[in-house]
């Protein structure tokens, strides 16, 4: 240990498993030329941390987990204009956000609009912009649009199916109980369904037809059937892997299933530019603050137990956002 200050943080030496995310004293980082040094307030844990952690995601180590977060700058780079000392930032492109500080580019952050707190600035960023970018841009849904939405009643599923039903879109969301049901209706679902024979009551709901777009996170337990909901020229939009990764397939399938389109979109390449992002944040937040966009937090957890978040966000036991909260 140098003679930095000290903080504390999550670091993994080897992949595997929830326990090997390790809470421990760590040094605290210094901001470079264009960057922010962050006081943490809230982290948000997402699935691409369990995709390094257990070593889908080749990572180098050791490595401290996190690109989500929000809190108060406390130092400034060289270089950096438009923030301050004591400024609340919040960003999903940050690094090493398992931690009570973390340095992040001062152009890949955005300011928190007042009335907005820590823990929803926190839980909106990559989800938020994942379901922005999702039904703006990946698949730009319209009214009269019919979607099949996996994980209704997750992070990303009860946003987007919040943007999609602001639009006009009917939306059908898969959930795994009663409860999750009911919070993806809340959230604008049209209909809700399960996750057995899922093609079966699309085609039912669609009067055989089937749906313009599947929206799926889900990925290898969900792929056939999404395939299958599909209609003609419909588009598949295959954006995580909550379930395991989906195995190569046959190209030809698309074919046979209709001449369907499929892309697997992710964040950074929604966000190449300033205006790009201060849109999509804009809109996000704008959408907050009038109150027509609920961000659900679903749990928190101290930083040091970010392997019982793990625990809990595999097992698919959470809705909405999951939060590590700073020890200090």
């Amino acid at each position: 240990m140098s003679d930095s200050p000290a903080t504390h943080s999550i670091t993994l030496t080897e992949t595997g498993g929830p326990d090997v995310l390790q809470y421990g004293e760590a040094e605290r980082p210094t901001p470079g030329p264009g960057e922010l040094l962050v006081t943490t307030r809230a982290t948000g844990v997402n699935f691409i941390e369990t995709y390094q952690r257990s070593g889908v995601y080749a990572v180098p180590l050791p490595f401290t987990p996190g690109a989500e977060g929000s809190g108060v700058v406390t130092a400034v780079g060289e270089g950096v204009s438009g923030y301050a000392v004591g400024d609340r930032v919040t960003t999903t492109e940050a690094k090493a956000t398992y931690a009570e500080h973390f340095v992040v580019e001062a152009t890949r952050a955005h300011v928190i609009p007042d009335g907005v707190s820590y823990e929803t600035a926190a839980a909106l960023p990559l989800q938020g912009i994942t379901a922005h970018y999702l039904s703006t841009s990946v698949y730009p849904a319209t009214a009269g649009d019919i979607a099949l939405v996996h994980a209704g009643a997750g992070g990303v599923g009860l946003l987007l199916t919040q943007l999609l039903a602001a639009k006009g879109v009917t939306v059908i969301t898969t959930t795994s109980s009663p409860a999750k049901a009911e919070l993806s209706a809340a959230a604008g679902a049209t209909h809700t369904i399960g996750y057995e024979n899922v093609s079966e009551r699309v085609r039912e709901l669609t009067d055989g037809v089937g749906v313009n777009v599947v929206y799926d996170g889900v990925g290898k337990d969900t792929f056939d059937e999404s395939l299958a909901s599909l209609r003609i020229r419909g588009t598949f939009v295959l954006f995580g892997g909550a379930s395991g990764q989906v195995p190569p397939f046959d190209l030809q399938r698309l074919n046979s299933a209709g001449s369907i389109t499929i892309t697997r979109p992710t964040s950074v390449h929604f966000l190449l530019t300033p205006e790009e992002r201060a849109w999509r944040y804009g809109e996000l937040f704008d959408a907050v603050t009038a109150g027509t966009l609920s961000v659900r937090i679903g749990q928190t957890f101290p930083l040091a137990q970010a392997a019982d978040a793990h625990r809990a966000l595999e097992g698919r036991k959470t809705t909405g956002k999951v939060l590590l909260l700073p020890t200090e």
